[in-house]
């Protein structure tokens, strides 16, 4: 009962959501963290919950505020008396699971953090990271590439947050980097795969901006 509200609540808070984090994108990822659980020690209602609600608001379309969504979140939960621990439990997971730039280092950690932050990082992956990447870059009107742009891997959390950098430099800045960052053997082994398909497209996608494919 209470993950079937949890899924109502979602598709209609999320309901014209910009594509790449629009309810499909927590579809994705709650059927990821549910298969990677499989594997893991872990409490499911947590693992689950977290999953559905990672991205009910998320900060960068909140004007970068990052309490709005667990705020949202627990009090969905409160709502529909899920028990107090597991509110933390699912809120501590909400604040902590989002990348926030190259060089920093999460504050919190739990198994069930690790589950669900590898989902999601999934989907940062391969060709529906790819899709969602070039979406997310339409959806702020900014350039596909710029040869004159480099990307920065030293920026800090701020200019992480307020980078206008074409969408490629993206690849380099954050979606590349995750595969070193999976916390599970199963997310390890999905990144694998999906990490190669990003470095096979680019390598076609430079050629064929310069004409020679």
């Amino acid at each position: 009962m209470i993950l079937s509200q949890t899924e109502a609540f979602v598709k209609k808070e999320l309901a014209g959501a910009e594509g790449g984090h629009d309810w499909w994108h927590i579809y994705r990822v709650w059927q990821l963290a549910k298969h990677i659980a499989a594997e893991e020690d872990v409490n499911m209602l947590v693992v689950e919950l977290g999953a559905l609600l990672h991205d009910i608001a998320d900060a960068k379309f909140h004007g970068g505020d990052e309490s709005v969504g667990p705020a949202k979140a627990r009090q969905f939960m409160e709502s529909i008396q899920v028990p107090a621990d597991v509110i933390q439990h699912v809120t501590d997971i909400i604040e902590h699971i989002s990348f926030k730039g190259g060089q920093q280092a999460g504050k919190f950690y739990s198994p069930e953090l690790g589950v669900v932050q590898d989902a999601d990082r999934l989907d940062a992956l391969g060709a529906i990271g790819i899709a969602r990447t070039f979406n997310y870059g339409g959806f702020k009107n900014r350039a596909i590439y710029d040869p004159g742009i480099a990307p920065d891997l030293q920026m800090t959390k701020e200019q992480y947050k307020n980078s206008t950098a074409p969408t490629i430099n993206h690849f380099y800045e954050k979606l590349l980097l995750l595969k070193d960052r999976m916390n599970t053997a199963t997310g390890r082994k999905l990144a694998e795969e999906r990490h190669l398909f990003m470095e096979q497209f680019l390598e076609r996608f430079y050629k064929e901006w310069e004409g020679i494919s």
